[in-house]
């Protein structure tokens, strides 16, 4: 190997341009062709070519450098000469040169064209005697003649060459030159002085390169017998195929019988299945092979082989990353992620864990079934969706009878096969809207699907044999519970969700919706920027929706005109869409969403609805006529309704000393009460305090506040009965800007569920009787109601305490 010690000082020293030499090592006694394109380079040989030709050629020791420095060129290369130099038109240099002698650099000298070194010429140690270097070139000219006939990529006169040459310094350098073998084994060899050492190093690398091209011989050899086995086998095949159909199917059937052994024999499934598998294999052997039965079972046996017995997937995330992923993908829905972590911990605990059966119930466009595709993503599990919106028949979930002529199994028994996962998430969409006829009732045959203690042995129609269903976690969807039969209900763990609150609209709207929306549309950041004004007043006056489902439409329909107006004007201006601009894109306002009337009046009383879209706010409004004591009640009450304002005249009345009114003021007036919007039917208790101090009200000509709302139902005895949808209507409250919320005290329990920052900016008051709501209500203060229309309605002396 080069040592810089090795180097006499009194060898000839010579001043030649160098050339960095990329992927090839160029040796003495090698006439070999260069294609040069590096300015350098081509600098180094045109001032060769002006002097002596002479050029230093060595290797770099990292080629894809385009500028090497001293430091990335090898130190040992070959002095060389430069035979014909040829300029190509496309400014590159072709170039012949010969290696003479070795060389190794003594020193760079200053020249900012090209490299110019200082090289000693470096003499071959010849200090081995005769006998053993003839042995290694005796050696080395067999190796490269097998070698030769091994690779095939060197020309067979080649082999002439080498026998003739007897020089060993020579026949080294002539022979590594044809050897393939990498870069940095061939600048080891150039960096070898003594010519026994160098003749020893060719020799090993050849007798390596020869056995690596005895195992290619090999292995193509091998290649090559299997391939023309596998196109004997195939034609001999193609052959008997031919004599089997001149025959018979008989083989084919033979053959199928076989893998459907051998699949049960590899699948890990109950020991009923099995047994009932083996019965219709030995039932298939002795059929016809083109008989309709035999299609029947080979069908049968297929479904019960192909379904996922045993395969589940594992669940790969911590419970902070299941709650991390949850969150990624949802904004709020505080009590369904809490449940799912619960069941997450519960399952890293226990070694048999019953999945889960939720019913999450909420108005349409909250999430319910996004979330359930989330809890999939959460728990690592596949994700399976049966909507059951207008399923009529029984056999939907369970199954026909394999008697019937093109019987399948039920859509639980299809999604699992589907999904290839026996625990999967699996959402049953929409189970409220389940119907039923003559052919049977769905949600019964629900009942064993959604039992914890049935569905471990579930029993599908078409498969006949037990199913295990525990490890699989139900979510199902539904809008309302009133539709869904008690008995299914009760299997279910309920999960309510009401509507979004503005704020977290807005912080849905930002974080998910514009970005999917304007992705959806080609926009990108640079192109639009909504403000918050603008989404709150889409929110306020173009949605009238508990969940955001329009929400998301409206802003696929603003994106859509930005997008319209990119490609039509080619708009490369960032578009701002304010709280302005919003009328510009989605029309005029389609509600007046949640808005009060402003100004306190008499027989107006704000009250608070529950629908299936979220709370509302309803004005109930009561007038007093001249008449016979008539009660008249219009905009579509229901009958509940109707008696809550039976309820509040009969409390008014019996309590008229009370009020300041006389015994028999009823006789002589009628009672009208509206409520408008009398197209949209109305129904329910819980606008009883509401009719009341409507009704009250406009006997007694006191104004009721205008920023008040109030829930309740009242009894005959003036109690203030509890109210379901609590967390809706103080929602609606807070929508429509209204100042103070009277509930019953038995609701004081469920404001844990409304949003604490709604429940700041609201004056929520509980009360028991409807008295305390009267003395709420009306206004202290106004004594002067010369400018109502209302007729007199007679009036006891006294006034009310």
């Amino acid at each position: 190997m080069f040592d810089e010690n090795n180097i006499n000082d009194q060898e000839k020293t010579i001043v030649v341009p160098l050339l960095p030499l990329r992927d090839v090592v160029v040796f003495p006694h090698m006439i070999v062709p260069l294609f040069v394109g590096r300015e350098k380079s081509i600098a180094a040989l045109e001032s060769a070519m002006k002097y002596e030709k002479d050029v230093f050629m060595v290797a770099q020791k990292n080629a894809k450098k385009d500028d090497p420095s001293q430091e990335d060129i090898y130190n040992i290369g070959t002095l060389g000469i430069i035979i014909q130099l040829l300029r190509l038109p496309d400014g590159t240099v072709k170039v012949l040169v010969e290696g003479k002698k070795r060389g190794a650099i003594k020193e760079y000298l200053p020249n900012s064209d090209f490299f110019l070194v200082k090289v000693n010429e470096i003499e071959d140690i010849d200090d081995q005697n005769d006998v053993k270097k003839q042995a290694l070139i005796r050696s080395i000219k067999e190796s490269f003649e097998l070698y030769l006939k091994l690779s095939k990529k060197i020309h067979v006169e080649m082999m002439g060459t080498i026998a003739a040459i007897e020089d060993a310094s020579k026949l080294a350098d002539v022979v590594i030159t044809h050897i393939n073998v990498k870069l940095e084994d061939k600048q080891k060899i150039i960096e070898i002085f003594n010519i026994g050492e160098r003749l020893e190093a060719i020799y090993s690398l050849m007798l390596s390169e020869i056995e690596i091209l005895q195992v290619e011989e090999k292995i193509k050899r091998r290649v090559k017998k299997q391939m023309e086995k596998t196109q004997k086998d195939y034609y001999l095949n193609e052959q008997m195929r031919a004599i089997q159909k001149e025959m018979g199917e008989k083989d084919d059937f033979r053959n199928e019988i076989a893998d459907l052994e051998k699949r049960l024999k590899q699948k890990k499934m109950s020991e009923e299945a099995t047994k009932k598998i083996r019965q219709e294999i030995k039932k298939l052997q002795m059929m016809a092979p083109m008989s309709a039965e035999a299609t029947v079972v080979r069908n049968y046996v297929d479904w019960l082989l192909d379904m996922p017995w045993s395969e589940k997937t594992e669940n790969k995330y911590t419970l902070k990353e299941s709650e991390t992923i949850l969150e990624e993908d949802h904004y709020g829905l505080k009590k369904v992620k809490e449940r799912i972590i619960e069941y997450l911990a519960v399952q890293a605990l226990v070694s048999k864990n019953k999945g889960p059966i939720l019913c999450l119930v909420g108005p349409p466009g909250v999430g319910k079934t996004s979330i359930a595709k989330s809890v999939a993503r959460a728990t690592n599990r596949k994700f399976v969706r049966i909507s059951l919106g207008g399923v009529r028949d029984e056999a939907e979930s369970r199954g026909h009878r394999r008697t019937y002529i093109g019987a399948m199994p039920g859509k639980i028994i299809q999604s699992l096969k589907k999904a290839a996962s026996n625990n999967p998430v699996f959402c049953l969409d929409e189970v409220d809207k389940l119907s039923s006829d003559f052919r049977g009732d769905p949600s019964s045959a629900l009942l064993e699907v959604l039992d914890p203690e049935q569905n471990f042995a579930f029993n599908d129609n078409y498969l006949d044999v037990d199913y295990d269903l525990s490890d699989i976690m139900f979510i199902t969807t539904a809008n309302v519970l009133q539709t869904i039969p008690a008995p299914l209900q009760d299997r279910m763990e309920v999960i309510r969700i009401a509507g979004y609150t503005e704020q977290e609209k807005l912080q849905i709207a930002k974080k998910f919706l514009l970005a999917k929306e304007m992705e959806a549309n080609g926009l990108k950041t640079q192109n639009i920027e909504f403000t918050k004004g603008a989404l709150l007043r889409i929110i306020r006056q173009f949605t009238r929706e508990a969940g955001v489902r329009n929400l998301e439409r409206e802003i696929a329909s603003i994106c859509r005109k930005i997008a319209k107006d990119i490609v039509s004007n080619g708009s490369k201006n960032k578009l701002v869409i304010s709280s302005k601009s919003i009328s510009k894109y989605l029309g005029v306002p389609k509600y007046r969403h949640g808005e009060t009337e402003g100004k306190d009046q008499i027989g107006l009383t704000i009250g608070l609805a529950w629908t299936e879209v979220g709370g509302e706010l309803l004005a109930i409004e009561a007038s007093i006529m001249e008449g016979t004591g008539k009660m008249v009640m219009t905009g579509k009450l229901g009958d509940v309704m109707q008696e809550s304002v039976q309820a509040a005249l009969t409390y008014i009345r019996a309590r008229a000393e009370r009020f300041g009114l006389l015994k028999n003021f009823y006789k002589k007036i009628d009672v009208h009460v509206h409520v408008p919007e009398g197209a949209i039917p109305k129904d329910g208790p819980s606008a009883g305090i509401a009719m009341a101090t409507s009704i009250a009200s406009a006997l007694m000509k006191k104004k009721v506040r205008a920023d008040l709302a109030m829930t309740g139902e009242i009894t005959l005895r003036g109690r203030v009965l509890p109210i379901g949808g609590l967390k809706e209507k103080i929602l609606a409250a807070h929508r429509g800007n209204i100042k103070m919320v009277i509930i019953p005290k038995d609701n004081e329990k469920d404001l844990a569920e409304v949003p604490q920052n709604v429940q700041s900016a609201l004056k929520i008051v509980f009360v028991e009787h409807i008295d305390e709501v009267l003395d709420i209500a009306f206004l202290k203060d106004d004594e002067d109601f010369s400018a109502t229309v209302t007729p007199n309605v007679p009036v006891a002396p006294q006034s009310v305490n």
